[in-house]
């Protein structure tokens, strides 16, 4: 079992930033991809961004493409997700997961095995 916790969520106004964290345990970016996903009321779960543990290679997609940035620090035990220029549509619950199984990292949710228990972020003026 790979225990996540996310962190960082808020209420911010159009055109405003957030970080979000993810803590995980030890040594776990040295192996596992991370992904973040979010999911709006109503609506499916949303791949956003992922991190690979081989080669930190990263993936957005094309809705926050520009806007956010993912990142790591192994020696914290954290990844970022550095979130600028937020709009209203980015209003939903946040998670990040992690799994080991592939070589580079996807935001296919499927691919994903363990997850954090998620952090609002609200984007309203």
């Amino acid at each position: 079992q790979v225990q996540l916790v996310g962190s960082g969520g808020g209420l911010v106004q159009p055109g405003g930033s957030l970080r979000l964290s993810c803590a995980v345990p030890r040594f776990t970016l040295d192996y596992y991809n991370i992904g973040w996903f979010r999911q709006a009321p109503g609506k499916e779960r949303e791949g956003v961004s992922c991190i690979s543990a081989n080669d930190g290679s990263t993936y957005y997609a094309d809705s926050v493409k520009g806007r956010f940035t993912i990142s790591r620090d192994n020696a914290k035990n954290l990844v970022y997700l550095q979130m600028n220029s937020l709009k209203p549509e980015d209003t939903a619950v946040y998670y990040c997961a992690t799994e080991n199984a592939y070589l580079y990292c996807s935001v296919s949710r499927d691919h994903y095995n363990y997850w954090g228990q998620g952090t609002q972020v609200t984007v309203s003026s």
